[in-house]
């Protein structure tokens, strides 16, 4: 498994936080976390796992994109639709997008038909998304 890239996570909670114009105070206070923690994330050390959450929050990023940055990728960006909304909206990857359709299938189809094999699940997720991509959604 390949190291966590924390200083490149740094680099990009800093960035974005300055770029919402936001102190080190404020953020944190958002993320509802201490000061200390977010300082530690834009020193590049080793915080909770549980505290991206946090972080994603305060900088309008959507869920997962700390870990996508630590693994060499880009956040994703969640803004409102509209000022003032509760309606957010994401530009989400091609390929994210792809594998949480799959892993929704696959959950459902364990829960709700426990008699189909792996073989079954696979055919149903990839026609899932053979029909998506027919329609343009992904």
């Amino acid at each position: 498994m390949a190291t966590p890239d924390l200083d490149r996570l740094a680099d990009r909670v800093q960035l974005r936080r300055k770029q919402l114009r936001l102190g080190i105070e404020p953020a944190a206070k958002l993320a509802e976390m201490s000061k200390d923690t977010w300082k530690r994330v834009e020193a590049g050390l080793n915080v909770r796992a549980t505290s991206y959450t946090g972080i994603e929050t305060a900088l309008q990023w959507a869920l997962g994109s700390c870990q996508r940055i630590l693994d060499g990728e880009e956040p994703i960006i969640n803004e409102p639709l509209e000022p003032g909304s509760d309606t957010r909206i994401a530009d989400i990857p091609k390929s994210v997008l792809e594998r949480a359709v799959g892993d929704a299938v696959t959950s459902a189809a364990i829960a709700t038909k426990g008699s189909l094999t792996g073989d079954e699940i696979l055919e149903l997720n990839e026609r899932v998304l053979k029909e998506l991509r027919e329609r343009g959604l992904i």
